[in-house]
């Protein structure tokens, strides 16, 4: 009878510890744990490392140690950024199964796993509370200037007058454009609800029933642009979609409106945004994340008093992070137990004859 083989590499957000619980709470049954570390314990060098890895792809990466050293005899690598490519198949010929407990996949070269028979795994919507927590609270921030009032406290200035002061909103009423309607938009959406505010969708993948459902109006893109009084980001970032916000739908947008951005800097045109900002055509902007982090210090959104910027905060629960793993090992533990896992990312392994005759390996 055949068994799984572990190796857990966790990091400086998920440490292996983690990692290690959820796969003896539901795996622990199918076999040991080869070996479990944190690939990368530097919060700093973390957050540089995973950001240039979804900007340019896992291949970027050498073959971490930990994986040269203890990956051989292993049939299952799990971690959260943990750079999955080529050359760490190679180091491990046995590899079977590869979990990510996050939604994204740019750290894992998902083609080169599926040509080698290799399921992949990952966890989607595991921040999606976080996220759209954080949204709302970005859009509150930002247009009742929350963060600029408590840093003019701070530094000994009780200031009352800001760039909107002349059309402060509040949310009701208001159109709330949602550009991706996945599990964080939704979520978004419904927590936006009891403000009665009208929330206008684009989203080419979501069904149109499913958004006037979540209450809703699905939209075109410039439609949305041009009537929204805050436009939200939470499209997933693709080779196709780069830079899909650029100078045309910034310029669609009221002057009064408001740019929020908690998904991927690459989706926006960041020249066209920094130049709405300071000339005003737009009336401000919150951004929690940055096409280099932390950010350049001669960005010049820096120097602008109508944009409320965070350092990547908005995924960071201790809610999201400390459950994802045991999501992650919970989903493995249903695929191998005969019931229908949720968030396996290429199911076309599953009918490749090398991995059905692995897999009965572990039945017999």
């Amino acid at each position: 009878m055949g068994e799984l083989k572990a190796l857990l590499l966790g990091d400086a957000m998920i440490h292996a510890e983690g990692f290690s619980k959820a796969w003896q709470k539901y795996l622990g049954s199918y076999g040991p744990v080869v070996f479990s570390g944190d690939w990368e314990p530097s919060w700093d060098a973390l957050q540089y490392r995973r950001l240039e890895v979804e900007k340019r792809g896992p291949e970027i990466e050498p073959c971490d140690p930990l994986v040269q050293a203890h990956g051989s005899k292993a049939n299952v690598l799990m971690g959260l950024f943990v750079p999955v490519s080529s050359k760490v198949m190679d180091a491990m010929p046995e590899l079977r199964l590869v979990g990510v407990s996050r939604a994204g996949l740019e750290n894992v070269n998902v083609a080169e796993a599926t040509k080698r028979g290799i399921l992949v795994f990952n966890v989607m919507g595991r921040n999606a509370h976080a996220v759209s927590d954080f949204t709302v609270g970005m859009m509150l921030a930002e247009c009742r200037n929350i963060a600029r009032a408590h840093h003019a406290i701070k530094t000994g200035n009780w200031r009352k007058t800001f760039v909107n002061s002349d059309s402060i909103p509040e949310l009701g009423g208001k159109v709330i454009g949602l550009v991706g309607f996945g599990n964080i938009g939704s979520l978004v959406a419904k927590k936006l609800s009891g403000f009665e505010v009208t929330v206008l969708v684009y989203d080419p993948y979501a069904n149109p029933e499913d958004i006037k459902a979540a209450g809703g109006e699905p939209a075109g893109l410039e439609e949305l642009f041009s009537t929204s009084d805050f436009v939200s980001i939470h499209a997933r970032l693709t080779d196709a979609n780069k830079k899909m916000i650029n100078a045309h739908l910034l310029g669609l947008m009221k002057p009064t409106a408001y740019f929020i951005n908690t998904g991927r800097a690459g989706l926006v045109d960041q020249d066209a945004l920094a130049a709405a900002l300071q000339e005003k055509r737009i009336m401000g902007a919150a951004l929690d994340v940055f096409t280099t982090e932390p950010i350049d210090p001669n960005s010049p959104f820096l120097t602008l008093d109508n944009v409320t910027l965070t350092t990547h905060l908005a995924g960071t629960t201790s809610d999201a992070l400390n459950n994802s793993p045991f999501l992650l090992a919970a989903d493995v533990a249903r695929f191998l137990g005969g019931e229908k896992a949720r968030y396996i990312v290429n199911p076309e392994v599953l009918e490749q004859a090398d991995f059905k005759a692995w897999l009965q390996t572990l039945k017999a």
